[in-house]
This record gives C-alpha cells, sequence and structure tokens, in this order.
C-alpha cells in the first residue's frame, strides 16, 4: 500500500513539474513578467527577447495585421527575408503606407560605414572593406524594385551613425540597439505597445530621421 501511494505521490510530482516547466518555458509566460512589470512603470513595453533574431516570428504576424508600417535599419537584410515577405505583397490593398529608411551606401557616407565595418571585422573576420556598402545597395535595390509596383512603399537613405533598428506599426514599436561587438540579429529586442512613452520615441525617432533622409531617386549618383 505504501509503494501504491509512493507511486502516485511521485507520478503526480513528476506530471506537476512537467506542467510547471512548461508553463516557464512558454512564450507567454516568458513575456509575462515583463508585461506585468511594464503595466506598473507605464512604459508600455509588451515583450522582449535577448536576442533580435528571435522575435522574427512574431513580427512577422505584427506586420501581417499592420495597417502602416516605418523601419530604420542597417543593412537590412531582414527586408528581404520572411518576417516581410508579406508586406510587400499586400502592400497596394490591406497597407496604407511603408516607410524604410536605409543607410545611403554612396562615398558620401562611407565615413560611419567604414567605422561600423571595423567594430563588424573584430568578431567577423569576413567583412572585407566595402562589403557592408555592398549589401545594403544589394537591399537598396531590391526594395526599389518592390516599391516601382507598389505606390505605397516609399525608400530613403540617411548619412549618419545608425546604432539601432526601429520597425514602427500602427500597434507596436519593434527596438533593437546594435553592439559594437555583435552583428545587429543577435542583440536584445524590446516590443513597445503604441500606448506608451517608449512607443513614441520609437515613432519620433523615425519620423525626424525620415525628414532629413534623401529619397533613392534623389540620391547623388
Amino acid at each position: 500500500m505504501a509503494g501504491f501511494v509512493l507511486g502516485v505521490v511521485s507520478s503526480l510530482a513528476a506530471t506537476a513539474l512537467t506542467v510547471v516547466v512548461g508553463w516557464i518555458g512558454s512564450k507567454r509566460m516568458r513575456h509575462w513578467p515583463v508585461a506585468a512589470l511594464s503595466k506598473v512603470t507605464g512604459l508600455g513595453i509588451l515583450r522582449s527577447y535577448p536576442q533580435q533574431k528571435l522575435a522574427n516570428l512574431d513580427l512577422s504576424t505584427d506586420l501581417a495585421s499592420a495597417r502602416w508600417v516605418k523601419v530604420l535599419t542597417g543593412r537590412g537584410n531582414e527586408l528581404t527575408r520572411d518576417s516581410f515577405r508579406q508586406t510587400w505583397e499586400e502592400a497596394d490593398s490591406r497597407l496604407e503606407c511603408v516607410q524604410i529608411l536605409l543607410p545611403d551606401p554612396d562615398p558620401g557616407a562611407a565615413s560611419f560605414l567604414a567605422a561600423r565595418e571595423t567594430e563588424i571585422r573584430r568578431y567577423d573576420a569576413g567583412y572585407r572593406t566595402g562589403l557592408l556598402s555592398e549589401q545594403i545597395r544589394s537591399n537598396i535595390g531590391y526594395i526599389s524594385t518592390v516599391a516601382s509596383k507598389r505606390h505605397h512603399i516609399k525608400l530613403r537613405v540617411f548619412d549618419f551613425q545608425q546604432v539601432c533598428r526601429v520597425v514602427v506599426t500602427d500597434r507596436v514599436a519593434y527596438f533593437t540597439t546594435y553592439s559594437g561587438s555583435d552583428h545587429g540579429r543577435n542583440c536584445p529586442c524590446i516590443v513597445f505597445g503604441n500606448a506608451g512613452p517608449l512607443y513614441d520615441f520609437a515613432l519620433r525617432m523615425f519620423n525626424v530621421t525620415w525628414e532629413r533622409a534623401i529619397p533613392v531617386s534623389n540620391r547623388r549618383s
């Protein structure tokens, strides 16, 4: 009898442990403490990710329901991947406006791109001089081609040191602070809801940059 009771108790304990581990490991529960703290402080933080690349699935979902999208980014490689695929496919229907900001890869902007390349080479030996500019040009070409078929998509370039990625929709803002010792995809990413001051800050950062940026069609040759 004692053995039977012990077996039942052990089984219940194992089941409870499995449930607790699953609860802790689930995405929803991982974000719950952040959301609770955000509600208390009024900062409007919805979620956080230790690495930007871990946010891509949720980013894709948020972009799929957005009315408008604003993106301030570095290389812009993510723009050509699955996270943004639906954005380009549906730009003439659901979306009212898509605005993209990328660094200007032309010689006038070479000083800060060269500095960033120097940083990248410290942890990625594959980055030769000029590679970052080439990647940006390639992504500008990709977005320009899409924009030629989707009048709601606008692309501009800027020429100052860029240290973060901002993706803002009418509902959320994804904010990634770039590190000098790793690629942006490996840096922390925080998501803000549209009812808080940090969302307003991310939106203002984009809008101020957009006003000073140059339309790709007006770039110096």
